[in-house]
């Protein structure tokens, strides 16, 4: 009888976090197990580097920018036993087909990404994600208006909270994006 040791593990929560800072943390354990390491992400988060998944902090790993997840199966290495994929949000709903197959082959599928928007509504592919996960962890960040634990991303424009009619997806960082308590999360509608 084959025993399948395949999983899919979320790491999710609001920007700054630490998502990417876990994503890599786990692959350098991985790495010292000598188990085979694969990274991707969005070709489309070049924020700090685009050869390489980086968090806020500052830490790294090489990874592979792709435009679409089926790409994944393109580029997947023959031997690799640990696939990550950080900012999945980012990626189109065939992300949940492609993890649940490379986990169902038998390997450890580890992705990290923003579980909600700017607005505190569910985030492309995440939701179904975390559904088909053996493991979801969800990190908090701190608010940054009254320093308890942190679960929304606040996006701003021009200084001002962003209004709910404005693009979902705007690439950025601290310049544009602060972490904020339930209470202290403002999306104004028109």
């Amino acid at each position: 009888m084959k025993h399948n040791t395949g999983s899919l593990e979320i790491i999710t929560g609001s920007m700054f976090c630490g998502k990417t800072d876990e994503l890599i943390r786990r692959l350098r354990r991985a790495t010292i197990a000598r188990q085979n390491v694969q990274v991707f992400k969005p070709a489309l988060d070049d924020r700090y580097a685009l050869e390489k998944v980086t968090s806020h902090a500052g830490s790294e790993y090489d990874a592979l920018p792709i435009r679409r997840a089926s790409e994944i199966r393109d580029y997947l290495n023959g031997n690799i036993t640990v696939v990550a994929i950080d900012e999945a949000q980012f990626f189109d709903d065939d992300i949940v087909e492609v993890v649940t197959e490379l986990a169902d082959q038998g390997m450890r599928v580890i992705v990290a990404g923003l579980d909600t928007d700017f607005r505190a509504e569910p985030f492309g592919p995440m939701p179904a994600l975390m559904a088909k996960a053996e493991r979801v962890d969800k990190l908090h960040a701190i608010c940054m208006v009254c320093g308890g634990l942190a679960s929304r991303t606040q996006r701003f424009v021009n200084g001002e909270p962003a209004r709910y009619n404005e693009p979902v997806v705007i690439v950025g960082a601290s310049e544009m994006y602060e972490a904020r308590c339930r209470e202290h999360h403002v999306v104004p509608r028109d």
